[in-house]
C-alpha cells in the first residue's frame, strides 16, 4: 500500500514537472518574431491552444499571472481575456446576470444552461469578446477561464466564432483537457470530442 501510495505521489510530481517545463516555454514563444507575424503556418489563422490537464488548473493561473506581469512589464502589446468573466459583463450589460442566479439556484445547472443558450450564443460572446479585445490593436490575444465557463462555452466553438474577427492576431487559448491536433476533448476525461485544427503552442 505504502509503496502503491509512494509511486502515485512521485507521478504527480513527475506531472507537474514536466507541465512546468512546457509553461516555461510559453514567454520565448509569445515573444518570437515566428508566433509575432504568423509566420510559417501555410496561410491558416494564428490560433494556438495549449493544453494541460484540468487538475493542475491553479499552477496554470499563476503562470498566467507571471506571463501577464512579464510581458507587460517588456512594453507587449496584449490583452488577456478570461472568458467566464466576459460572460458575466456580458450578461450584465443585458441586465441578465442576477435572473441567471435565480434560475440556477431555482431550477439547477440543466435549466440555466437551456436559459443561457440564446444569450450566450459563440457568435454573440466572439463578436463580444472581439469589442473588448480590440484585436486590431494587440500583437496577441491569450484566453482563460474555459473551464470555469464549460458546458455554457465550448472551446471549439468559440474558436470557430472568432476566426473571422482576430484578422492576422495571434491567438492562444489556454485549455483544460487534451488536444491531438485535430480534436479537443474536455477536461481529458469527457468523453466528446470535438474537431478543431489549430496549432499546439508549445508540444
Amino acid at each position: 500500500m505504502k509503496d502503491a501510495t509512494n509511486k502515485m505521489m512521485n507521478k504527480k510530481v513527475m506531472n507537474k514537472k514536466i507541465l512546468q517545463q512546457r509553461l516555461d516555454e510559453i514567454l520565448p514563444k509569445l515573444q518570437s518574431d515566428e508566433f509575432l507575424n504568423n509566420k510559417g503556418l501555410g496561410n491558416e489563422i494564428g490560433f494556438y491552444i495549449f493544453d494541460y490537464p484540468a487538475q493542475s488548473e491553479l499552477q496554470v493561473r499563476e503562470h498566467i499571472e507571471f506571463l501577464v506581469e512579464k510581458l507587460n512589464n517588456r512594453g507587449i502589446q496584449f490583452i488577456h481575456i478570461n472568458i467566464f468573466t466576459v460572460i458575466i459583463e456580458l450578461l450584465r450589460s443585458r441586465n441578465l446576470e442576477q435572473k441567471a442566479f435565480d434560475i440556477q439556484k431555482k431550477k439547477g445547472s440543466a435549466a440555466l444552461l437551456k436559459a443561457l443558450k440564446g444569450p450566450l450564443d459563440q457568435k454573440r460572446l466572439a463578436d463580444f469578446m472581439s469589442k473588448k479585445a480590440a484585436p486590431e490593436k494587440q500583437q496577441f490575444i491569450l484566453l482563460s477561464g474555459l473551464g470555469n465557463s464549460w458546458p455554457l462555452i465550448r472551446g471549439h466553438s468559440l474558436l470557430n466564432a472568432l476566426h473571422s474577427l482576430m484578422k492576422d492576431t495571434p491567438l492562444v487559448l489556454f485549455y483544460p483537457g487534451k488536444y491531438n491536433g485535430t480534436e479537443l476533448h474536455p477536461f481529458g476525461r469527457i468523453d466528446s470530442a470535438n474537431y478543431y485544427r489549430a496549432f499546439s503552442l508549445v508540444s
